[in-house]
């Protein structure tokens, strides 16, 4: 079978499935000329809130396969459904789930919703395939690429193709649908407004995850800490210790296999300013999500938004 990644070459990509449109997003101060009139009512719409409820149990599906795959004992302080009712039920659990979001998606007569979320159903597979690849040492060019006091970029790119594909793409393409179902027409900007904006909340999310790996204990996150180190994944803040302790690339090349590498590496990440640093890089992504607010005129869906993206760099579980 062939190895086809070509949904792989491009993590940031602002274009949805299907190009709405041939012009940029207008910068702040044009947006009063380039922006329609935005409807403000705060109600909520019936087939919006039937979307909200798909994209929770896609996000729910994907935790009960991930629990499987990565042999997580603990999900949210209590035993995760692989380790209360096996492995079988909790895929079985979790393809039910897709299998009611496909009904669900269908009732809702939008083809452009349909596509787009089917797609994060495809994207979070492969982000799953990338990180697998990842543990197994296929295609990161570690060794090759990796240099003395600098992380090879294709390390990087693969980090956060993987951060977009798992997290942040169930944000992006959830947010845009929401606005096609609220009545947004083939190239309004709304649309790349709310990709845009929950592409950056959820790559801002998925960096501060990363974070509360090595600052916050089991009791905090409901985890084992260290969890990525011990699945043979080198995060942000192991990628940003690499560049300052030259002996941490030996670890990420044999994915911290042997006795004593976790421990090794997290002594190496306290050493080392990683944490802040990718604490830093949420920052700005939540800050790039709410930049693109900007073009909104005032409301309280903007403020609540807008409070989303502080509160995802300020928690602490």
């Amino acid at each position: 079978m062939s190895d086809h990644t070509a949904s792989f070459t491009v993590p940031f990509s602002l274009r949805p499935p299907r190009p709405p449109r041939q012009h940029p997003i207008p910068p702040p101060q044009a947006a009063a000329a380039a922006i329609p009139t935005l409807s403000t009512s705060p109600t909520l719409l019936p087939t919006q809130i039937r979307l909200a409820q798909i994209v929770e149990m896609i996000h729910v599906a994907s935790l009960l396969h991930d629990d499987v795959i990565d042999r997580s004992p603990l999900r949210r302080g209590a035993p995760s459904a692989p380790a209360a009712f096996g492995n079988k039920l909790s895929v079985l659990a979790g393809d039910f789930l897709l299998g009611r979001t496909s009904a669900a998606l269908s009732r809702l007569g939008e083809n452009e919703v349909v596509e787009l979320i089917a797609s994060v159903i495809a994207n979070l597979v492969e982000g799953e395939i990338l990180q697998l690849k990842a543990v197994h040492g296929e295609d990161l060019g570690i060794s090759g690429s990796a240099v003395r006091g600098a992380v090879g970029q294709n390390n990087w790119n693969v980090y956060m193709q993987k951060s977009y594909l798992k997290t942040a793409t169930l944000m992006a393409k959830g947010a845009r649908a929401a606005v096609v179902l609220g009545g947004c027409r083939e190239g309004e900007v709304w649309k790349e407004i709310a990709y845009a904006y929950g592409r950056n909340l959820g790559l801002a999310f998925q960096l501060m995850d990363d974070v509360l790996d090595y600052e916050a204990g089991e009791g905090t996150l409901g985890k084992p800490g260290g969890a990525d180190l011990k699945l043979g994944l080198a995060t942000g803040p192991a990628l940003f210790a690499w560049e300052e302790h030259s002996e941490m690339g030996p670890l990420i090349e044999r994915k911290f296999s042997q006795e004593g590498d976790v421990e090794l590496a997290r002594d190496l990440v306290r050493r080392s300013s990683g944490v802040e640093r990718t604490r830093s890089l949420a920052l700005s992504y939540a800050d790039k999500a709410r930049e693109v607010l900007s073009l909104l005129p005032e409301s309280d869906a903007k403020s609540a938004l807008e409070v989303l993206a502080e509160r995802v760099v300020k928690r602490t579980s």
